[in-house]
């Protein structure tokens, strides 16, 4: 009788993910996956069968991460705006306390283009989830009226995230926190309805 799991898969799903977002994939070894999970080696393939599959799954804790986070700016905004101006000074905060580590579905596609159809569709599937969120807070605001409805909710959607995308290659650059703010509000102003 195989001896039951005694770890809890999400905290390894997140150690992992870390991991390979610090490292990349190809960079990330065995033993740095091990010790990011806490798990023995002989534990890591078991549950995960290999390498290649737990960054799948680690590209997939990341998508439902960022949606929950996504969830979470929405219901504390005041408007569709501030859920946009939140969304901003977050992934501020985030990237200047955690490394500039930017974003690991840019990170991915950088290293593995698009040679990886699995892992393509991954990062397609975290990138649509991540724009209907954006189109939501944009409808939102257009809605509540703190967001022009000069545009489609879609180009604003691609917009916003055109902006996270900025903002997080100015912090893998070095950018400080009055740079990086600047950037965010200019987009923010730049959505406010007049």
């Amino acid at each position: 009788m195989p001896r039951p799991r005694e770890f809890d898969e999400t905290v390894a799903l997140e150690g992992a993910m870390n991991a390979f977002w610090a490292h990349g994939y190809e960079a990330t070894s065995t033993q740095d996956l091990c010790t990011a999970t806490g798990l023995g080696r002989s534990s890591v393939y078991n549950t995960f069968t290999s390498k290649h599959a737990l960054f799948q799954r680690a590209l997939e804790h990341y998508t439902e991460r960022g949606a929950r986070s996504r969830a979470e700016v929405l219901e504390q905004a005041e408007d569709g705006l501030d859920a946009i101006r939140r969304l901003l000074s977050d992934l501020i905060e985030d990237e200047l306390g955690n490394g500039r580590r930017g974003c690991l579905m840019v990170n991915t596609i950088a290293e593995f283009g698009t040679a990886d159809a699995e892992v393509t569709a991954k990062v397609e599937t975290d990138t649509a989830a991540f724009l209907a969120a954006l189109g939501d807070y944009a409808r939102l605001g257009q809605a509540d009226g703190s967001v022009t409805r000069d545009r489609d909710p879609a180009d604003i959607a691609q917009f916003v995230h055109s902006t996270v995308g900025g903002l997080r290659l100015m912090s893998r650059r070095g950018a400080q926190r009055p740079a990086m703010a600047a950037v965010a509000d200019i987009a923010v102003s730049a959505l406010a309805r007049r």
